[in-house]
């Protein structure tokens, strides 16, 4: 995954145990119910998101074919939102995340990854307002928490929920990494 700033963290290989269900008749909706293949459209999720890191087209492949076997299987767009942004293509990255957010309105995940791509874009203000988003859905969830302590201090951002935000990371950041990025921010920030 593309690294924005001093660090970032794109969720991956979102895994949910079923695809959003939804009823209708628009244009990209079966009209029925049987014409989708929910478990055909998880298993290819699952075997893109197993070649997602090494062998990207082919995720691409399965994610599309994931999706013509069901349109509201929420991970494979989540997914084939992270292939795009890998490959630059935000407006495509941010319409998957648009529809794996709209199709898990209780997950952070597609909320911290249109952050990521708002991010790639210099749209600051909506990436730390989709964080926000996240935070929302989840309090205290740390990819959320670190992507948007990270775009604060590289924005050079006095958010008050800064030292917080940095106190947390330090203390259970995804990585050492983090943590000790966490920890030198705190020092720095000192009065």
């Amino acid at each position: 995954m593309r690294v924005l700033g001093v660090m970032a963290v794109c969720v991956l290989g979102l895994s949910l145990g079923a695809c959003k269900s939804a009823n209708g008749d628009g244009p990209y909706e079966a009209s029925r119910e049987e014409r989708r293949d929910t478990a055909r459209a998880l298993e290819l999720n699952s075997q893109a998101a197993d070649v997602l890191g090494s062998d990207p087209r082919r995720a691409e492949e399965l994610l599309r074919e994931a999706l013509t076997a069901d349109l509201f299987c929420a991970p494979a767009h989540n997914n084939l939102g992270v292939v795009f942004l890998e490959q630059g293509k935000l407006y495509e990255a941010a319409g998957e995340f648009e529809w794996a957010r709209k199709l898990l309105p209780g997950h952070p995940d597609p909320r911290v990854n249109l952050a990521l791509v708002l991010e790639t874009a210099g749209k600051t203000d909506e990436a730390l307002a989709s964080y926000e988003a996240a935070l929302e859905v989840r309090p205290g969830y740390l990819p959320a928490i670190q992507g948007a302590a990270s775009l604060a201090v590289r924005e050079g951002r006095e958010d008050e929920r800064l030292a917080e935000w940095l106190a947390e990371i330090a203390m259970r950041g995804s990585s050492e990494r983090w943590r000790l990025w966490a920890s030198s921010e705190r020092r720095h920030r000192e009065p």
